[in-house]
């Protein structure tokens, strides 16, 4: 194991080498575009022994990703914001073609106004798509997740795409500090490709035609329920990259403090950390923070029985839902038992605000002090922003 000083878009393509994909399509979109550079430069020095096609647009990025991935080969893109929603329509056909392949998506904000800058809006945009959905909060995870990515998405009990989310320059541009493991022995690691069938002409296959109501009912019940038991599977591949590279495993959901805290914080990505470090400044022991690091499937089990008995529950979302509540906020909720009424949505970081770590200390004591006291709970607050 080496450490190497890289971004986290430097890792994810360092990821997608050390997994011997044979095939990227890409398309340049602000703040991913050094993804697709990185690996357009191990494919030119000979590094990387896979077919590189530049593309004219997102959308044809993942039909051509899609394309290799049904012609049998271990297939890669990564995009970002109206990169993403351009090739929408080819987010569902992978996923209920039942294809194995990766997709990286660094965060940025939708428009209009034109924004560069990060927020959750266009990863959760894509909740139902029936993508397994994975979300990093540093260059490390942004590794480790990439290359179990592959693993997952093969694993015969799951044949779906997945999808690594990293947050736009926060986590995809900033240097930070990446244990790498041998590269052959994450080849060896990841092994041969595997998925449900392959179009090749040897077989009588089709794709895409017109089927009755009664079989696209269960073709979509059965995409449910198999993503609803890749938690399992997500957990079991975790351990054992784990186990195989001397990492540590962390799991669907990490905790920061004590597990028998009396109040719980719920966020996802880079501003986790940020969360953590305001917990700690508040001197407060009975408040633990908990990071979601799987999304889809959404990790009930492992949530109810982190927050039984807790007194109260502040869950930051990054996006927003208009008209209702932030998506992660909504997905705790469902997974809740209706006793839990002290549930809060701080909605914060829309259009890449990057607050203080001073206003999540002001937020969170107002939030907590009111649960402390049992007062009448606003269920959602929305942080200020400070020009």
């Amino acid at each position: 194991m080496r450490r190497e000083a890289l971004t986290g878009n430097q890792a994810v393509a360092m990821a997608v080498m050390y997994s011997d994909v044979k095939f990227v399509a890409a398309y340049p979109i602000t703040p991913q575009t050094s993804i697709v550079e990185k690996i357009s430069y191990f494919v030119e020095k000979g590094l990387m022994k896979a077919k590189f096609v530049n593309v004219e647009s997102e959308h044809s990025a993942l039909a051509m990703t899609y394309g290799a991935a049904l012609g049998g080969v271990r297939s890669f893109t990564a995009t970002s914001s109206h990169g993403l929603l351009y090739m929408h329509e080819w987010v569902h056909w992978a996923s209920r073609s039942r294809v194995p392949l990766v997709m990286a998506v660094v965060t940025r904000t939708i428009g209009p106004p034109w924004n560069i800058w990060p927020d959750h809006s266009d990863y959760m945009d894509q909740r139902d798509a029936g993508w397994i959905m994975l979300f990093a909060m540093d260059a490390q995870e942004a590794f480790d997740m990439t290359v179990q990515a592959f693993r997952i998405s093969e694993d015969e009990r799951v044949f779906l795409p997945v999808m690594v989310g990293l947050e736009g320059f926060i986590v995809g541009g900033t240097t930070m500090s990446v244990a790498l493991p041998d590269e052959e022995s994450v080849k060896e690691w990841v092994g041969e490709r595997r998925q449900p069938f392959v179009f090749d002409g040897s077989a009588n296959i089709t794709l895409g035609n017109l089927a009755s109501p009664e079989d696209t009912y269960i073709l979509h019940r059965n995409i449910h329920e198999d993503l609803l038991r890749s938690i399992e599977v997500i957990k079991e591949i975790e351990k054992d990259y784990s186990e195989t590279f001397g990492l540590p495993y962390i799991g669907p959901v990490e905790t920061v403090g004590e597990k028998e805290s009396s109040y719980a914080v719920i966020s996802m990505g880079a501003w986790s950390g940020d969360l953590a470090e305001a917990i700690k400044q508040l001197g407060r022991n009975d408040v633990s923070l908990y990071r979601i690091r799987v999304y889809r499937p959404f990790p009930c089990k492992e949530l109810r029985q982190a927050l039984s008995r807790k007194n109260g529950i502040v869950v930051f979302d990054r996006s927003i839902s208009f008209g209702s509540f932030g998506p992660l906020y909504m997905d705790v909720k469902a997974c809740l038992d209706s006793e839990y009424t002290n549930v809060v949505n701080v909605i914060g970081g829309l259009g890449g605000v990057d607050h203080s770590l001073g206003e999540y200390v002001s937020v969170l004591r107002k939030i907590l002090g009111e649960m402390d006291r049992e007062e009448k709970l606003e269920k959602q607050i929305w942080m200020e922003v400070s020009r």
